[in-house]
Order: structure tokens, then C-alpha cells, then sequence
């Protein structure tokens, strides 16, 4: 399948800092797409070269198998900051007709989709307030609706659940997956590695400006795994180091769960059938994989770490 965003060699520089460093990837289309690092990491410098307000100082960027042209396509993008961008002394109906307008729909057809995603929020008596009335929770409602309303391509999303209560961050949830199914392709940028491995099928991390991971969540903490199994037992006093592996701690406060970690790369049928062959009578048992931020804080540490031993060599 073809990728609806291609990335190429990326450069952009702030002074005698590089920002974004030879970054390169791809975003599948109706994929949810999670883009990851640390503050200053190079995060916002990238979606603001995905949605033209910076051109990069090298490299390429393709939307839909063409040429990436911030005049002509931005009409296919929707974008909602961390920053909101909504003019506080304006009228809240006003204000998405204008913004729906400004991305290419008629004054009907921006009528329509505007009373659609009103009602399907539950906005529709919010029409004459103003933004500077709202509560966070509300204007963060309102900034996704702006975002989707004229059903662009790709719709970046930056901490999109800042400010809302758990059942309008489902809300909001619903709807990204429901977007993605229609064929809408979306990035979604946060520092809520739980909320990522939830909703997020591909991700890219980056750091001091540089990709330092690639992948699907599933292959990612596959690759991160550290060989620890989680076995639950109504005897776990049989349980005991081998050399096969060993026990290394009580697994969530239940005394009959107890990890273990292998001496080396086993499968995990292997390592079932040498306690079944032990006559352990086994309740559960199951691989310990890592937390996507358990996986983002070693390799962030691990990068300065590098960086640092660069800087005092030179």
C-alpha cells in the first residue's frame, strides 16, 4: 500500500541548532500513527513542516504520492495543537463556520457538518457562547471538531485529551477510531505512552532531534522484551531457581504469583511444558512485555547518556 505521508531525509535548523536531523518515515493511510519524544526532542518542529507553517532546510516531504505543497494542500490537512488557536472574543458557531469556510467547504456544506458534529457532541446550545466562557474540557471538544469537520486526509492531533474528563476523552477516543476506519489517516502526538499503546498501531520516536525507533507497537515491545513470565500457582513454593530461570519477585502483591526471568531465549511453550512436567499445577501464565513507556524513558536516558559521552570525547 502506498503511504498517504512520506518523509525524506528531513533537516531543519534553529541558529547553530538542529532541530530535526535527517529524519525519514512513512505513514501508512487510515493508519493511527503515534509521533513520540521528550519536550524539545523535535516533535513540533516536524508537524509544523507536515503542515507547511516551516519548510524544512533539506529533505522532502510527499502527501498522497505527490509533492508536498503547503498552499494547495493544506486543505487536506487538520490540525489541532497543543497551543489553541481559537480567538476567545468570538462566537463559537461564528467561529467554526468561518474556520470550515477557510478550508474549502461552502457556507451549506459548513452549515451541515457543523450541526452533525454539534449534535453528536451534544454542542448544540453552545452556538452563541464564547470561547473565553468555555471550560478546557469544552474548548478542547470544540478544537476537534474545528480539526475534522472537512474531513481531511490526515488529521494531526496534538495531546488531543488535555483537560477532559474520562468519559469525553472516550468520547474523543470513539470518534479517532471511527475517523481511521473512513480512511482518514492520523498522527497523534502525546506524552501518555498508555494512551499510545492503546490507540496508536505504528509509531516513531524521536530524540535530540534524531529517529531512535520505528515500528508497530506489538513488534516494538517484542523486540524490548526482556524474557520475564508471570506464573500463578495455588503452590509457588515449587517454583524455584533453575537453569532455566529464575525467580525474580511476587508479581502484583498476590503471594501465588511469582515472576521469573529466563537464563536465556526460550519459547514460551517450552518454558509451560518444563512446569507442567514439574507437576506445578498452574492457575495462569503469561509473558511480562514491557510499557511502550518504560521502553520511551530507557532509550530517551540512553541517547542523552550517548550524547554526553560525544560531548566530553570532543
Amino acid at each position: 500500500m502506498e503511504p498517504l505521508l512520506s518523509l525524506s531525509h528531513l533537516v531543519k535548523h534553529y541558529a547553530t541548532q538542529k532541530a530535526v536531523d535527517d529524519i525519514s518515515f512513512d505513514i501508512q493511510k487510515g493508519s493511527i500513527f503515534g509521533l513520540l519524544g521528550p519536550n524539545g526532542a523535535g516533535k513540533t518542529t516536524l508537524l509544523r513542516m507536515i503542515t507547511g507553517i516551516f519548510y524544512p532546510d533539506g529533505g522532502t516531504i510527499q502527501l498522497d504520492g505527490k509533492h508536498f505543497d503547503p498552499l494547495l494542500d493544506i486543505r487536506e490537512i487538520g490540525y489541532m495543537p497543543e497551543e489553541r488557536g481559537l480567538y476567545k472574543k468570538m462566537k463559537i458557531g461564528e467561529q467554526a463556520l468561518y474556520l470550515a469556510q477557510l478550508r474549502g467547504l461552502s457556507k451549506a456544506d459548513a452549515m451541515e457538518k457543523i450541526k452533525y458534529w454539534f449534535e453528536k457532541f451534544e454542542m448544540q446550545s453552545w452556538w452563541n457562547k464564547k470561547v473565553e466562557d468555555l471550560s478546557k474540557g469544552m474548548s478542547q471538544k470544540l478544537q476537534f471538531v474545528i480539526t475534522v469537520l472537512h474531513e481531511p486526509k490526515l488529521i494531526i492531533l496534538d495531546e488531543p485529551f488535555s483537560g477532559l474528563d474520562p468519559l469525553n476523552a472516550n468520547l474523543i477516543k470513539d470518534e479517532i477510531y471511527n475517523l481511521a476506519k473512513k480512511g482518514s489517516t492520523i498522527i497523534f502526538s502525546t506524552h501518555r505512552m498508555e494512551q499510545v499503546e492503546e490507540i496508536c498501531d505504528h509509531i516513531v520516536l524521536v530524540n535530540l532531534g534524531k529517529k531512535i525507533l520505528d515500528g508497530t507497537v506489538a513488534d516494538i515491545k517484542q523486540q524490548f522484551k526482556e524474557y520475564i513470565f508471570a506464573i500463578e500457582t495455588n503452590h509457588p513454593e515449587m517454583i524455584k531457581d533453575n537453569a532455566l530461570f529464575s525467580i525474580i519477585d511476587k508479581a502484583d502483591k498476590n503471594p501465588n504469583k511469582v515472576l521469573v526471568k529466563l537464563s536465556h531465549a526460550v519459547a514460551s511453550n517450552e518454558v509451560l511444558k518444563y512446569l507442567i512436567e514439574q507437576q506445578i499445577p498452574i492457575i495462569s501464565y503469561n509473558e511480562v512485555l514491557p510499557s511502550l513507556n518504560d521502553i520511551f524513558i530507557q532509550l530517551v536516558e540512553d541517547t542523552h547518556a550517548k550524547a554526553r559521552a560525544f560531548q566530553n570525547i570532543k
